[in-house]
């Protein structure tokens, strides 16, 4: 029986968490939600998934900080986390890498990409 990962969405754009939930679901994977940074800690900390997507330009608290508190935490130091940015592609991914970020995906992307990147980040745990 094949195993079925958890995956964190976390972004403020309703239309994009729902984009990506639906093409996460239908490959199989199991998608949380959250809609700004303090309530990405939260359900990070509470539901332990197996990736994390996280968008830079959140509410309550920034992409960045979230990752840096993920990064600190016990249970969630080790989740890959694939950061979301609609900044210009070289400045995002240079600060994503900064902030320990596993990988980055410029907004907007192509749900195949994502797919992609997901698996490939998977497969790696």
């Amino acid at each position: 029986m094949r195993r079925t990962y958890r995956i964190l969405v976390a972004d403020d754009e309703e239309a994009i968490v729902e984009m990506v939930r639906i093409n996460l679901e239908r490959e199989g994977y199991e998608v949380i939600t959250a809609y700004d940074g303090v309530e990405a800690i939260e359900r990070a900390t509470s539901e332990r998934p197996d990736l994390i997507i996280l968008d830079v330009v959140m509410p309550r608290l920034d992409g960045y900080e979230v990752l840096e508190l993920l990064r600190a935490h016990p249970e969630t130091k080790d989740v890959p986390v694939v950061m979301l940015t609609g900044y210009p592609s070289d400045i995002g991914a240079v600060a994503a890498f900064e902030h320990e970020a596993d990988s980055y995906l410029p907004k907007p992307f192509d749900p195949e990409t994502l797919i992609v990147l997901v698996k490939r980040l998977l497969s790696e745990r």
